[in-house]
């Protein structure tokens, strides 16, 4: 048994508490409060007490669409396997085997009290395969695994164009990009309706079979958006065919606040750290985030790692702040919000009873530029801590 004492606690959940509790058993969340008159428990022997007296004891932030260990730092094309640029229509592609956890990123995603992560293929295809959410600390992908398929990436506008354009192949323009997405969506639906539905025994095809989740509303798309015309564009394929979507990056989602509200899909808005590095996102932003968020939008924030470093995730929410976006909101929009956009909310998001133990601890609110974290956990297990946190002697080697 593990008790966090002492430390400002926001839980996330709506309440906070100036001095507050954790308990943690078997890398569950067991008991939550405001400390009254010392301790409200008993020190039983095998009870390990962390003081948290003067820091902020929060959920473990959570990065909702990146590449790490996908697209490897200091490994150049080798440790590159983000794309499979060959075929625009590649949905049996799967995150899971092409993450190195071994990968610096994870590290430094501890280190930034980051404890868990939406890995993905990148925006080469129109159809570029599947989506998984992770834990960050592990040394095998099995292990650090939450959920996979978790959703299915889709791209709109220049990175499919560009590529394919340059092998004298579609698409080749915003057209074609939409009608192979149709026609792919349109096959995938026959193919889940006779085996889903109808229930005919058919012969079960690798490729599409990749789509029967998100036909069956357990995974939505992830929709590579970044114009005004592309977010609708998608908005308006996703809706003729009945299906779920997040609006990844969203970048000219301020121009459209209204549309997209309308659309009911949730936006994770960035990297707004990265520079405009192509004519899409030329109205990048950190306000971005704040005015759909205001506009009753539900939000997330990314640093897309690598386009943007994945410990930089607390910063872009903090220049989220600056630009206009209220705190708490922001707050959440790097945990609560991320942990329903990725259907992860059960386990992971905010601090309550019944919940994944992942816990950080940070001398100052986290979007604060000079904050540090002070000791991360994951499933109750101490994963990272600062050499000056005052950890029970038990605890030091992490």
């Amino acid at each position: 048994m593990i008790y966090i004492i002492g430390g400002k606690v926001i839980t996330m959940a709506g309440e906070i508490w100036e001095k507050g509790y954790l308990c943690i058993e078997e890398g569950k969340i067991t008991g939550l409060g405001p400390m009254v008159n010392g301790a409200p428990f008993p020190l039983l022997e095998n009870t390990t007490v962390i003081n948290a007296l003067g820091h902020i004891v929060m959920p473990g932030l959570i990065e909702a669409h990146c590449h790490m260990g996908i697209t490897e730092e200091k490994k150049g094309m080798e440790g590159d396997d983000c794309n499979e640029t060959v075929d625009p229509i590649t949905p049996q592609l799967r995150a899971l085997d092409a993450i190195n956890p071994m990968d610096a990123a994870f590290d430094d995603a501890l280190k930034a009290g980051i404890t868990s992560a939406m890995i993905g293929p990148g925006s080469a295809n129109v159809v570029g395969g599947t989506f998984c959410f992770v834990k960050t600390h592990g040394r095998c992908i099995d292990d650090m695994l939450a959920l996979s398929p978790a959703a299915m990436k889709i791209a709109f506008g220049e990175n499919p164009k560009v590529n394919y354009s340059g092998q004298d192949k579609s698409p080749a323009t915003r057209m074609a990009i939409a009608a192979m997405l149709r026609e792919e969506l349109f096959q995938a639906r026959k193919y889940y309706e006779k085996k889903c539905v109808s229930m005919k025994r058919e012969e079960e095809d690798f490729h599409y079979e990749a789509w029967v989740p998100v036909f069956e509303g357990k995974i939505p798309l992830k929709a590579h958006v970044h114009r005004a015309d592309d977010i609708q564009t998608a908005i308006r394929i996703a809706k003729e065919f009945g299906l779920s979507m997040t609006l990844d990056h969203c970048s000219e989602g301020h121009l459209i606040a209204e549309k997209v509200k309308e659309s009911g899909f949730p936006a994770i808005v960035g990297p707004d750290l990265a520079s405009r590095s192509k004519i899409e996102v030329q109205n990048m932003a950190f306000k971005t985030v704040g005015i759909l968020n205001k506009e009753g939008v539900k939000t997330a924030i990314t640093t897309d790692h690598p386009v943007s470093l994945i410990q930089s995730l607390p910063i872009c929410a903090g220049l989220a702040v600056k630009s206009g976006m209220d705190e708490m909101e922001a707050l959440k929009s790097i945990t609560l919000y991320p942990a329903q956009i990725c259907r992860m909310d059960h386990r992971v998001g905010s601090l309550e009873v019944g919940k994944d133990a992942d816990v950080v601890i940070f001398d100052k609110l986290p979007i604060q530029v000079e904050a540090k974290c002070m000791c991360t956990m994951i499933d109750g297990r101490i994963v990272y801590a600062d050499e000056s946190f005052p950890l029970p002697a038990s605890k030091k080697n992490v």
